[in-house]
């Protein structure tokens, strides 16, 4: 690897076995690894390289790795590094520090999905500590959601085909709450009605519709995140590739024993779980009663306070933070709707459909009546670009009232952007950011 050529993932194992093939599939797939040998050769990575995330191969480095978890996180302090574990799921392994642990083999693309949802979890428990900081400097306080110790909840969805049975089974007897679905319109009303902590999805003779399941869960929202197992015969024609593709998180055959599989669904519902508790508790931010009354973002002076405790935080964490201007363009009917009062009638709907639309880490706020702004820790400026845009496209494609006798209007921004490099520049990038949008209004 060059030196020009930055590794998100550290790779801990003794040989390549596993780590090889993992690395080689990573690196096609955008996340740049390092593989270190040993204990002492991982944490000196650590010390060097701005690593997001870490998977330790627990066969190859016997009892080393099992206790490798906690000294890597501790190393990079006070930036959180999740760790993956490749290896057989064990309840007991989270004590030892793991965020997730996947049975090997580990497919490349299975991996990527798991490695986006853990460091973006790891972005929201920093945000949400340096919320609770903003917040307690405004004698409000933020508390997480009192933790969930129901059985897990699991949706399994397919023919009641005896291996598919006996797996539900397993899972019940491993501490789940199991219901069943035989069609997929039963199982997306089952998907709307309550929260489910995972999926298992029983392929049988075709797994078209086990994939069409996965895919319309990818394509919600609010079901985005919720892992699905793909439950398949070994000599089925779809590949793994394929599958992680199309929206599965982890694949199993019912030849391997399934009691092993129910440990694997049951991880993955573990780690959903922790995830949904943070995102929960970052939401609740918004009926804290000191946010924007209109909109429910952050006031202009709770934003640059918050602002300026990110940018301290970017600097000591080793992370990118970016800044984004999001202003009303001057557009001819914008123009007429804001002469006739609509446009404000309106600022309010907008606000509220940017909130929804940022990144649940992300703190979004409105500086002035026509501007908001978005501040996204561990973005770089031109992912922040991309962030801004898709936000102002969705909102371009919404019609809003302009009275009885005329045309609803749509509304356009003007996008300006900026990466904050340190606590003492945040103030200017903002500046910066709102000049360029400004500059682009103007021309």
């Amino acid at each position: 690897m060059t030196a020009s050529v930055q590794a998100r993932v550290l790779i801990v194992a003794r040989d390549d076995a596993l780590a090889g093939p993992l690395s080689e599939g990573l690196d096609r797939l955008g996340w740049r690894t390092i593989t270190a040998r040993g204990p002492y050769a991982a944490v000196a990575a650590l010390g060097d390289l701005q690593i997001e995330a870490a998977i330790i191969d627990l066969r190859s480095m016997g009892d080393d790795g099992l206790g490798l978890a906690k000294r890597l996180k501790s190393a990079c302090n006070p930036r959180r590094l999740p760790v993956l574990a490749i290896g057989e799921p064990d309840p007991s392994l989270e004590a030892h520090g793991f965020d997730l642990t996947l049975a090997p083999p580990m497919h490349p693309a299975q991996a990527v999905m798991r490695l986006e949802s853990l460091v973006r979890n790891a972005v929201a428990e920093e945000e949400f500590e340096l919320r609770l900081e903003t917040f307690a400097d405004r004698g409000r306080r933020l508390d997480l959601p009192e933790p969930d110790v129901s059985l897990f909840r699991v949706l399994a969805i397919g023919e009641p085909a005896p291996q598919f049975l006996a797996l539900s089974n397993a899972l019940g007897r491993s501490g789940a709450e199991v219901v069943g679905a035989f069609t997929a319109y039963t199982a997306f009303d089952y998907l709307h009605e309550r929260p489910f902590d995972a999926v298992v999805l029983w392929a049988g003779e075709s797994s078209a519709e086990a994939l069409s399941i996965a895919a319309g869960m990818r394509r919600n929202t609010r079901l985005y995140h919720t892992p699905a197992l793909l439950y398949m015969q070994q000599e089925s024609y779809v590949t793994m590739s394929e599958a992680y593709h199309r929206g599965i998180t982890d694949v199993a055959s019912p030849e391997t024993a399934e009691v092993e599989t129910a440990k694997r669904v049951i991880e993955l519902a573990r780690s959903y779980r922790r995830q949904t508790a943070i995102r929960r508790a970052l939401e609740k931010a918004r009926s804290s009663g000191i946010m924007d009354a209109a909109t429910g973002l952050f006031t202009r002076d709770l934003f640059a306070a918050h602002l300026g405790r990110l940018a301290h935080a970017s600097r000591v964490r080793n992370r990118p933070l970016s800044v984004c201007v999001l202003r009303v363009a001057d557009r001819s009917e914008v123009i007429q709707a804001r002469a006739g009062g609509w446009l404000d009638r309106a600022i309010p709907q907008i606000g509220s459909m940017i909130g929804r639309l940022v990144r649940v880490e992300d703190t979004a706020a409105r500086l002035a009546p026509e501007v908001f702004a978005l501040a996204l820790p561990a973005t770089p400026q031109g992912a922040a670009r991309a962030a801004g845009e898709r936000i102002a496209a969705v909102i371009g494609c919404t019609a809003f009232e302009a009275g009885d006798s005329k045309q609803p209007f749509v509304v356009d921004f003007d996008i300006g952007v900026a990466e904050v490099k340190g606590p003492e520049t945040a103030g200017r990038a903002l500046e910066e950011a709102a000049a360029r949008a400004a500059t682009r209004q103007a021309g």
